[in-house]
């Protein structure tokens, strides 16, 4: 314990590792580097709720808790390369962070589109407290507001656009928004009651190219078509944070490969003893869903496999056999996510998209209603508009 744990991401998955390492007796050093300027916060509102007001880190910021008082928060400082056979992680300002265990929490940006005419002002993507602040600046009544990306954060950002009085046009490459997650029935539904509230869907198109001198005022589609528009929200999906990891013997190839203790993996798939992955970052393998590893995307994924590798890190420190034993432990956590849509509450568990048939289990599809999700007709998900505690219950039938 004498050289401390490094956590690089401040993020959720960072502060919940911190958290984790203290709850299961790591008394040692931790020294937190993120590249923003905030305090850990909760990154889900600030497409929903959050940006519908005014947004603030008031608003989205984590408690810290007394038992992680002492930790080293390095704040508004990127790590830009790691020497794994060195223990040390080196920053944007140069300095050096020597390390027993580092810990990968460096999660995910958002790609943005590549078009010829890109440098124009109105552009923006939801990722950060600063990106959610800057939108929000933005989203003035009668604003026409293209969103390019029909997933759960374009569709989110769309409903708070339409609540603020906005203009909305959201365009998407497939035939319908949420399509994977959802499902053709309920993506058809959730569909109907956008239009409803008054947005215009242009499915089975991309984004091209931009129109405007020094800000956004059109965008032009694949199929000719130019969009007016004042406010430009990019959703089209994200990258892993792994750059400052390259040449470090690690498989890379979507985030960063880990065991089922969230060891990190090298590229002959052994573990480093000493370096773990978590939150979205981390691709590891959950039996509950089969043998492939995965990115989860969801929103309890940083707490649980903080959990893990916390686990695993501390049994380190007391014995091989409390080692042994810890990571030989079943690790399959249900992945879980929340949607708000104007005043359709959508929750989910497990992984919806890998099924190949959803049926409506409960309620009316036009009100309240519970799909399943089934693969090789084995239940793989659940998902719910309302009916909260029937979601939960059917959980139990896969988990």
């Amino acid at each position: 314990m004498s050289k401390p744990v490094v956590i690089v991401g401040a993020s959720m998955g960072g502060l919940r590792m911190a958290e984790a390492l203290r709850r299961f007796g790591y008394a040692g050093p931790i020294t937190v580097i993120g590249d923003e300027p905030h305090a850990p916060y909760n990154r889900p509102p600030l497409s929903k709720e959050v940006l519908a007001a005014e947004v603030s880190h008031e608003a989205v910021a984590f408690p810290q808790r007394p038992a992680t008082a002492d930790v080293n928060w390095v704040l508004g400082t990127r790590a830009v390369s790691a020497d794994l056979d060195h223990h040390t992680v080196t920053d944007s300002n140069g300095e050096i962070h020597p390390f027993g265990t580092l810990v990968v929490a460096t999660g995910l940006r958002p790609k943005r589109l590549h078009v010829a005419n890109s440098e124009l002002a109105g552009r923006h993507a939801v990722r950060t407290l600063d990106d959610a602040i800057a939108l929000r600046a933005d989203l003035q009544p009668g604003a026409k507001v293209v969103i390019v990306g029909a997933g759960f954060i374009g569709c989110e950002v769309a409903a708070t656009a339409r609540k603020l009085g906005c203009e909305v046009t959201i365009v998407g490459p497939g035939s319908l928004p949420m399509l994977r997650p959802l499902g053709h029935e309920l993506a058809a539904e959730m569909m109907r009651r956008h239009v409803e509230q008054g947005v215009t869907f242009r499915m089975k198109t991309n984004a091209v190219d931009l129109v405007g001198e020094t800000r956004v005022t059109a965008v032009v589609l694949d199929d000719g078509t130019t969009l007016d528009c004042d406010v430009l929200v990019e959703s089209i999906g994200s990258h892993a944070n792994t750059e400052w990891l390259e040449g470090c013997d690690l498989d890379l190839s979507s985030g960063v490969l880990t065991d089922s203790s969230m060891r990190a993996l090298r590229v002959d798939g052994t573990p480093w003893e000493t370096v773990f992955a978590i939150g979205d970052v981390a691709r590891f393998p959950n039996p509950t869903f089969g043998d492939e590893s995965r990115r989860i995307e969801h929103w309890n994924i940083p707490t649980d496999t903080a959990k893990r590798a916390a686990q695993v890190i501390t049994a380190g420190f007391q014995s091989p056999e409390d080692l042994e034993r810890v990571a030989s432990e079943r690790f399959a956590p249900i992945p879980s996510f929340w949607s708000d849509q104007y005043d359709n509450h959508l929750l989910a568990y497990g992984l919806t998209a890998l099924a190949d048939e959803s049926r409506l289990l409960d309620g009316d599809i036009s009100a309240d209603c519970v799909f399943g999700y089934y693969r090789r007709g084995e239940m793989v998900g659940v998902c719910g508009i309302g009916l909260r505690s029937v979601v939960q219950g059917y959980r139990a039938a896969f988990a």
